[in-house]
């Protein structure tokens, strides 16, 4: 596992769009540093909506924690054009009503395999 600050390096500015170097716009993806994985924008550009529902994460150390079962908001992660650089790191969760929209704010599709 790769101990970086944000999806890919240490540095913002190599892997992420923020209110600093985005020009106030979305950007086109692929246009930093991927992340170990090979994927793009993992921070920064627009915040992405992920499955769970916004609550306390437990006392103790977790891997991949997830949210309860249901609620009243849902959390993006990953930081935008819109934000600051320190809203970029992965670990940072942040909550919207499920029916939010903004023009920062969007997700990612997600297949299982490959053909």
């Amino acid at each position: 596992r790769q101990n970086v600050a944000y999806a890919g390096s240490n540095r913002a500015d190599e892997v992420g769009w923020h209110s600093g170097n985005s020009g106030g716009k979305t950007q086109p993806v692929g246009l930093k540093k991927a992340n170990a994985l090979g994927l793009f924008d993992m921070s920064g550009n627009v915040w992405e909506w992920v499955w769970d529902w916004k609550a306390s994460y437990p006392s103790g150390s977790q891997t991949d924690p997830t949210g309860p079962a249901s609620g009243s908001f849902r959390v993006p992660r990953g930081g935008s054009w819109y934000g600051s650089a320190s809203y970029l790191r992965p670990a940072l969760r942040f909550i919207n009503f499920p029916n939010y929209r903004t023009n920062y704010l969007g997700f990612r599709l997600a297949r299982s395999s490959l053909r």
